[in-house]
């Protein structure tokens, strides 16, 4: 949307996933890529085709604990990611029966764990760690994720508030990503140079842990995601979107 064919169809302003859901919120925002968990909170119509995800191992969400997952009492938490405290919540649950307290800390694992018997680490920060090299034990959510369910997890889609939403806009968004999957090579030595990553890693996160079509099955474990979302708030199971 800055450089293809749909360079100025839309008015853009770059913020991460919650901000774009506090924007849409408040009226902000007509469109917005949010996070997966907003869907339980906003009445908001999905834009098919196009969003963030994972069928397996994320490599960018990673929970660290110092002890094995199924005794983690306390729980740090980057809180920029609302759809990743959830997953986070839901596997410790339903995979290891832990039910730890969670607490919003800055993404530093070491102090993290001087607090907490476990410390999630998203983003950049997850994708600086090597986790073969910590002596902890360390669970990619993605995976777990797969595993519990057996399903892809959706972490973010883009959404719009109701009545925004038109066959033509939605149709501008997947020839968007169309434009920039097939530029590849560009993105990953751009982002690899500005964000002081080797391009090799840039380029397997984005070409093999990361998926950004959303098909069935995406959105069969989104639902799944949602479903046990709004039960572990006590509210419906309606899905948005």
């Amino acid at each position: 949307m800055l450089h293809g064919p749909q360079r100025g169809i839309f008015d853009l302003d770059f913020q991460i996933p919650s901000a774009c859901a506090d924007r849409l919120a408040a009226g902000h925002a007509d469109i917005g890529i949010v996070p997966a968990f907003e869907l339980t909170r906003q009445d908001l119509e999905i834009l098919p085709g196009a969003g963030i995800a994972c069928r397996g191992a994320v490599r960018s969400i990673l929970l660290v604990s110092a002890r094995p997952a199924a005794k983690i009492r306390t729980l740090a938490a980057d809180s920029s990611s609302r759809t990743s405290v959830q997953l986070a919540r839901l596997v410790l649950d339903r995979r290891y029966g832990a039910v730890p307290e969670i607490t919003a800390q800055p993404p530093d694992l070491d102090r993290m764990l001087r607090s907490a018997d476990a410390a999630m680490i998203i983003g950049d920060p997850a994708l600086r760690i090597d986790p073969a090299r910590l002596p902890y034990h360390v669970y990619d959510l993605g995976a777990e994720w797969m595993e519990l369910t057996g399903l892809p997890m959706v972490f973010a889609v883009w959404a719009g508030r109701r009545g925004v939403v038109t066959p033509e806009i939605s149709a501008a968004f997947r020839a968007s990503l169309g434009y920039g999957l097939e530029r590849i090579d560009e993105i990953v030595a751009l982002e690899s140079a500005r964000r002081e990553f080797a391009p090799e890693l840039v380029r397997e996160y984005l070409t093999r842990h990361i998926v950004h079509e959303l098909g069935e099955r995406e959105y069969a474990g989104m639902e799944r995601f949602l479903a046990w979302a709004r039960m572990a708030q006590g509210v419906g199971t309606g899905l948005a979107g």
